[in-house]
């Protein structure tokens, strides 16, 4: 079983890894191919938002402070090396910070730079999947992923959608890893103890982190009505 989330240090080792390997794509892909799961996005859109992204969170994370949004920043011709400047920004104000201390971010009551180290390890994961890398995904990294957001961005459903409407609880396993959460209906859905029975969803974690982030590949497999409905839901921004 995973303990999630992990030491927030313990994510900066992912975290390079992962922007190394988008890096790369971005080094070897082409700028004009679609990206299917953004729709109107070619790879260079999606390169230029997730530096930006980058650029934005270590601005985040340096000040404590909320900061206006700008991804539209141009990166110039050489992408994959404004990607990989950006990634090192973040990287450096991670690894500068103190994860316990004080900072604005929108997942929570605990306001702390810790959230940040997590939040960038799974943006850059389900971004480098929309890439078309082929790069393995630790399971433990993915259940985690899961778990932010069924436990971060799920409650918080309303500042972007609207409540899904579950006739009853969920239980969702990731096969790879043993973890099982647990979604009650309300307003909105939450985590809450486990239940016998009633609607499943169960895959590999790593098919459940898309699926939850609404994007394509191997469907988990999914029983009830409630779990279609979870399913079928958007539950992240």
């Amino acid at each position: 079983m995973t303990t999630m989330p992990f030491p927030a240090r313990e994510y900066l080792p992912v975290l390079r890894e992962l922007t190394s390997a988008f890096a790369e794509r971005l080094r070897t892909g082409d700028p004009a191919a679609k990206v299917p799961d953004c729709v109107g996005w070619t790879l260079a859109d999606l390169g230029t938002h997730l530096g930006n992204v980058h650029r934005w969170a270590a601005t985040v994370v340096t000040t404590g402070q909320s900061h206006p949004q700008d991804f539209e920043r141009g990166p110039g011709a050489d992408l994959a090396s404004w990607y990989a400047e950006s990634a090192g920004i973040l990287l450096d104000a991670l690894a500068a910070a103190t994860p316990e201390d004080r900072c604005w971010h929108f997942g929570g009551t605990e306001k702390t730079k810790a959230f940040w180290f997590r939040r960038q390890v799974h943006e850059t994961a389900v971004h480098l999947a929309d890439a078309g890398s082929d790069h393995a995904l630790d399971p433990a990294v993915a259940a985690d992923g899961v778990d932010e957001v069924l436990g971060a961005m799920l409650p918080r459903v309303t500042r972007w959608h609207a409540v899904p409407q579950l006739p009853g609880p969920v239980t969702l396993r990731a096969t790879d890893t043993g973890d099982v959460w647990t979604v009650h209906p309300g307003e909105p859905p939450a985590l809450g103890p486990a239940a016998s029975g009633g609607a499943r969803v169960e895959g590999p974690a790593r098919d459940l982190l898309l699926r939850l982030w609404k994007r394509s590949g191997p469907d988990p497999r999914a029983t009830g009505e409630a779990a279609e409905a979870l399913l079928a839901a958007p539950l992240t921004p």
